[in-house]
């Protein structure tokens, strides 16, 4: 199971992250190269930094008898999110192309004793449940990640029942010119974030809100900050939002 935490573990996660950057010829080389050192301490260290994810799963609805797929799913964390309601899916797909996370997701589906939920190695802008429709499907700090995060968004609008439910939390920076009731980021907040977090290939887009707005139906959308560990002061936007697909899709 994935580590407790710790100063030196978060030290040795810090390093990862300062010094390896994610090197590789392809996406799934990168990320692999970028959390195989790192694996075993992640959920400790990004439970304070990644903000949202609980609020996020609380306000989504579960499905009995329906299919959760979570697209870059990591270790499968955010399946405890789910508390008890998660035995009401009759099938979960945690999808990531991190074979290092995802034997983490493993030992947790073991620990648990979750029958009802597997892990796929697979690209999130490719993948289909065997059922070939899903009802409910999430996408946690992972699209900043995705080059093309567009086509895991598209992909997720495809493999929706009508009105099924897309959830997503991720950091971003608003655009120069934001719309009405989206949040206006000064240019300190939309340059600096940006070339902070491309240092290990994650990439804050103006575009995501936006972008989702327009395939899905708004249920709810929070934009927010959240502290970063070892910066007292420092606190990252990021967003949560909850949309469903159009039922005459």
């Amino acid at each position: 199971m994935a580590s407790s935490g710790g100063f030196l573990s978060d030290l040795r996660i810090l390093w990862h992250m300062a010094v390896t950057g994610g090197r590789g010829r392809t996406h799934e080389e990168r990320l692999e190269n970028f959390y195989s050192g790192q694996a075993d301490g992640y959920d400790a260290f990004r439970k304070r930094l990644l903000h949202g994810r609980e609020e996020m799963f609380a306000s989504l609805p579960s499905v009995p008898g329906g299919v959760w797929v979570d697209l870059g799913a990591g270790t499968g964390e955010n399946a405890e999110n789910w508390g008890p309601r998660l035995t009401e899916f009759s099938q979960v797909y945690l999808v990531d192309l991190s074979s290092s996370l995802l034997k983490v997701a493993d030992q947790r589906i073991a620990s648990r004793g979750w029958r009802n939920v597997r892990t796929v190695h697979a690209d999130a802008t490719q993948f289909l449940p065997a059922e070939g429709a899903a009802d409910v499907v999430t996408c946690s700090y992972s699209l900043t990640m995705i080059p093309d995060w567009f086509l895991a968004m598209d992909q997720a609008l495809r493999m929706l029942r009508p009105g099924g439910t897309f959830g997503v939390v991720d950091f971003f920076v608003a655009r120069k010119w934001p719309a009405d009731k989206l949040k206006k980021h000064a240019w300190s907040t939309r340059t600096l974030w940006q070339a902070w977090f491309a240092n290990d290939n994650v990439f804050l887009s103006p575009d995501h809100i936006p972008y989702l707005q327009s395939r899905f139906e708004t249920v709810s959308l929070e934009q927010s900050r959240g502290k970063v560990p070892y910066l007292p002061f420092v606190r990252a936007p990021y967003y949560r939002f909850v949309g469903r697909k159009p039922l005459n899709s």
